[in-house]
């Protein structure tokens, strides 16, 4: 198992009021100009909130819910000391109740 760590808000907060588009682009060109492995991801509607162990989180974070996964630890504290309204916390995957860390219940 791998351990990933979240940075969870409502879509409209991080999509939409947040210029967070902008905090993307930039870590991922930083990662390109030092050649190291993209290690995080944006999931809409994340599956693991769906995991029992998550019903207290899901309820206090505004629905649909939007996560940004990683598993550098680093990256998440920044991202919750830049951004206000967040929730931050870490889980185990895969697992009897996460079978994938980045799964969606957010239909293409």
């Amino acid at each position: 198992m791998t351990t990933y760590y979240y940075v969870l808000a409502s879509q409209k907060f991080l999509l939409e009021e947040e210029p967070f588009d902008e905090v993307l682009k930039e870590r991922t060109r930083n990662y390109q100009e030092q050649n190291k492995e993209i290690d995080f991801w944006l999931v809409k509607q994340p599956a693991f909130l769906e995991s029992p162990e998550f019903s207290q989180i899901k309820a206090k974070c505004p629905q649909p819910a939007v996560a940004i996964i990683s598993t550098n630890p680093q990256f998440v504290t920044w991202l919750k000391l830049r951004l206000e309204y967040v929730i931050t916390g870490e889980f185990q995957a895969p697992s009897d109740t996460i079978p994938s860390h980045d799964a969606s219940l957010a239909s293409v």
